[in-house]
């Protein structure tokens, strides 16, 4: 007999309740930050305006939440700890959930795993009531004391699974689990004032804010560093707030996604904001947001796992759509926009070399004595004004010879106007040159203003570039000899489907027979090498996401990307050049009206941000 054989014939039969309510604890209670984030979240469904988050050792010896909402009856205690019972659905239907929570399960699923102590009053009520769980086993509700609100403490959790425990992470690694999930809360209620400590060291301790300070201050930033969003696209928007491609991290823990004020882990959304900053931000960082979408109730549905993490929409091309067009237009703003980020200097280069613009007071040859600062030409405060320039010349893309791609110069070196700086521009004046590399303006707020010259024309440069290519200027390679690639069947299919859109992309296929396509072209700039490998990872794509466009997939575009930005890496002015000034002012009223331009096409930064309190702490003048 097979020891896969039972020695008799199995038996249906009907599981204990304790047993079915263990077994929904392990679905919804799966580690201590998951009974923390429906505790919280019952308490912001209640109405409250205030919470006190209290764990030790990451929530497995304890977890306590007071809030200031609406209470419980004794009534409704007793209730609240059994399987779904909920006050969040008013009918039978689960299309318009409006609150957080509305499973039910959350408080029956804590009591059955742990020790689960409720205290609650309310407004009316001249005493609080506490009701206890040990294991499942329910205390009735008895009179005590406390505020208006709700106290919820939780110990020993897990003591009645001993194998969920067994399996839990250390204190630490819990702790970075329940402060992930008390910043995702945090950003959803920005009305509400939340205090969190973890083993008795403070975490945060927020008052009421608005959206935008709650935010940053959930992001670890400043509100000046973020750039708004507020976009529509049917009966859906998305608003919110995102940092510019110089702030990255090297996790996805930046990304915050409320959707209808839930905080979701959604993947497609994920995707979406990939594809969106793929252009900006160096490949392997991940970018920092706070995200808000708001859908009409009947458009999505939340009841897809208890976590309520996950999410699916009605229409999830139209979703995918808002995201990466509302988060291209926010960062194609170019320098104008925002998004450049402060300096900090450790030490100074102990011999600088700084060349100056020529000034009408100060001959160009006239010698500069580094002891005697009144012959300096920063002697007097600089003031920026702005310079009647020459534009960038077109760029020849066909050579990108150093020669080609530069500015073209005045006759003879234009005279500055003495005239206030347009606040129009940003970046400023330039008044100097460092290191043949590094141009300094002032902007028209006083800030110092640091720019990487071959960094910044590098990105004009592929933004030209990119625009031809979507222009249909940048045309396609026939090959000698067609290929046959052969694939699985549903990737072939993938690919015939987005027939049209990859011979926009300079792609030409067509069906050759039964989980096979032949290959006639190939965009010129990616040239000939490994056109199958290309083709197979766009078809891969493709069948698993059949909404995503074929010049979207990671494939197509880190290859063209790639080339692109090789080709602009060589078609730009190079690090040592020295800049005239009228070709430095031009440079920086290029990168005011460029999309992207605040990062390289390699995801570095092009210019940079000094303010005066930083250069007075720079000094020591303050603290």
């Amino acid at each position: 007999m097979s020891e896969l054989t039972p020695p008799f014939r199995p038996v249906i039969r009907r599981l204990s309740g304790h047993v079915v309510d263990l077994i929904a604890a392990g679905e919804v209670i799966e580690r201590p930050a998951a009974a923390l984030k429906e505790l919280v979240e019952n308490a912001i469904d209640a109405g409250a305006t205030r919470l006190v988050v209290a764990l030790r050792a990451g929530g497995t010896d304890r977890i306590d939440v007071t809030d200031n909402g609406c209470g419980m009856t004794p009534e409704e205690l007793d209730m609240a700890v059994q399987r779904h019972c909920t006050s969040k659905l008013q009918d039978e239907r689960l299309v318009q959930i409006r609150t957080l929570g509305f499973r039910g399960e959350a408080l029956p699923s804590i009591g059955a795993s742990a020790r689960l102590s409720i205290t609650s009053r309310t407004p009316d009520s001249d005493t609080a009531w506490c009701i206890r769980v040990d294991g499942g086993v329910i205390t009735p509700p008895q009179p005590s004391s406390g505020p208006v609100g709700t106290r919820i403490v939780v110990t020993d959790l897990f003591f009645a699974t001993p194998a969920r425990r067994k399996f839990l992470k250390s204190p630490r690694v819990e702790n970075s689990h329940a402060e992930s999930v008390m910043r995702r809360l945090a950003l959803s209620a920005p009305h509400c004032a939340i205090r969190v400590t973890l083993d008795d060291k403070l975490l945060f301790d927020l008052p009421e804010q608005s959206p935008i300070a709650r935010a940053a201050t959930v992001l670890d930033t400043t509100p000046d560093t973020l750039i708004p969003l507020d976009e529509e696209r049917g009966h859906i928007r998305l608003s919110g707030f995102a940092c510019g491609p110089a702030k990255t991290r090297a996790t996805g823990s930046g990304q915050f996604i409320l959707v209808n004020h839930r905080p979701v882990t959604d993947p497609m959304l994920r995707t979406a904001i990939r594809v969106a900053y793929r252009p900006v931000i160096e490949r392997g960082r991940f970018p920092v947001m706070a995200l808000h979408l708001k859908v009409p109730l009947e458009r999505l549905d939340v009841n897809v796992h208890p976590a309520k993490t996950e999410l699916r929409f009605a229409d999830e091309a139209e979703v995918r759509a808002l995201v990466i067009g509302g988060l291209g237009r926010a960062l194609g703003h170019g320098s104008s926009g925002g998004g450049g980020i402060h300096a900090s200097f450790g030490i100074r280069p102990s011999r600088p070399s700084i060349s100056y613009p020529p000034r009408p007071d100060v001959p160009v040859d006239a010698p500069v004595h580094v002891g005697t600062p009144a012959t300096l030409p920063f002697a007097a405060p600089p003031v920026a004004s702005r310079v009647a320039v020459q534009p960038l010349t077109a760029i020849e893309h066909s050579g990108f010879a150093e020669q080609d791609v530069g500015f073209t110069p005045a006759a003879r070196p234009p005279q500055p106007v003495p005239e206030q700086m347009d606040p129009s521009f940003p970046l400023g004046a330039s008044v100097a040159q460092v290191f043949d590399t590094y141009i300094i303006a002032v902007a028209p707020d006083g800030d110092l203003v640091l720019v990487d010259q071959h960094a910044a024309h590098e990105r004009l440069t592929h933004e030209r570039l990119r625009e031809q290519y979507a222009s249909g200027a940048l045309r396609s390679q026939a090959l000698l000899l067609p290929e046959v690639i052969d694939l699985p069947r549903r990737e072939a299919e993938a690919l015939l489907a987005r027939s049209e859109d990859l011979s926009r992309l300079g792609m030409d296929i067509e069906s050759f027979g039964s989980g096979s396509v032949l290959l006639r072209s190939v965009p010129a700039l990616l040239g000939t090498k490994d056109v199958q490998g290309l083709l197979r990872d766009v078809a891969d794509e493709l069948a698993n996401d059949p909404d995503l466009d074929a010049g979207n997939t990671d494939s197509f575009s880190h290859r063209l990307d790639a080339i692109l930005a090789r080709m602009a890496c060589h078609g730009s002015i190079r690090a040592g050049r020295r800049l005239k000034p009228e070709e430095m002012d031009a440079l920086l009223r290029d990168m005011e009206r460029t999309p992207r331009a605040n990062t390289c096409s390699h995801g570095r930064p092009t210019w940079l941000k000094l303010t005066r309190s930083e250069i007075e702490r720079l000094f020591g003048r303050i603290k």
